[in-house]
């Protein structure tokens, strides 16, 4: 789904967002630090404001703001979770120890409010994941410079250091494609060079080098 830059101010300003959507052209280095400092103070600021929102918006304007069935509203909602998580995950801080509390204290008022007594919650937070391949073969792989999948690129990207020191991977995509004729892949293959800042080249056999700044 396209972003909609043209909303009004939330978190990030319009400029903010044609800025991190590559749509807004800076000549200056300098513009660019300036803008990723206001953007990071933003987002520190918003969530600090969520203390002020759980216990000041009234009801009645908390419920009109989830009354919705919109589409972009439920991925937003999503997207912020996982914002919160990759955070918490790359910083080394565990996103439980935010979740549990969170979801034990509301349920705890909810109760309160709607049924006027007080609750016991058990929450349980656990995350189980797969590697399917292993993390050196990765490694190895790319210092080879032989191609990769997307998620053998993924499971490198975060939590370990095998991109440091690399200039460019290659990615082996599939020829599989969506409904549009798009080829399911080429949406997240955008989303690694926005993370990693890389430029891509598109290469033929539905492969991409990824060119990594360092």
């Amino acid at each position: 789904m396209t972003p909609d830059t043209d909303r009004g101010r939330g978190i990030l300003s319009p400029a903010d967002r044609a800025y991190l959507l590559g749509e807004a052209d800076m000549e200056h280095e300098q513009s660019k630090r300036n803008a990723e400092a206001r953007i990071r103070g933003r987002i520190t600021d918003a969530i600090l404001d969520f203390g002020i929102l759980v216990h000041h918006l009234k009801k009645k304007d908390r419920r009109q703001v989830f009354d919705t069935d919109d589409e972009r509203f439920m991925d937003g909602l999503t997207a912020m979770l996982s914002f919160a998580y990759i955070g918490m995950r790359e910083s080394g801080g565990e996103f439980g120890h935010a979740l549990e509390p969170a979801i034990r204290k509301a349920e705890e008022v909810h109760a309160a409010d709607m049924l006027g007594q007080a609750v016991s919650v058990d929450v349980q937070f656990d995350v189980e994941t797969e590697v399917e391949t292993a993390v050196d073969d990765v490694a190895v792989a790319i210092d080879a410079g032989k191609p990769v999948t997307p998620a053998e690129l993924f499971s490198v990207m975060v939590g370990s250091d095998v991109l440091e020191d690399v200039e460019e991977v290659t990615l082996q995509l599939s020829d599989e494609a969506d409904e549009d004729g798009l080829l399911k892949e080429d949406e997240f293959v955008a989303h690694v060079a926005d993370y990693l800042d890389a430029e891509l080249r598109w290469l033929p056999y539905n492969r991409v080098k990824v060119l990594v700044e360092t």
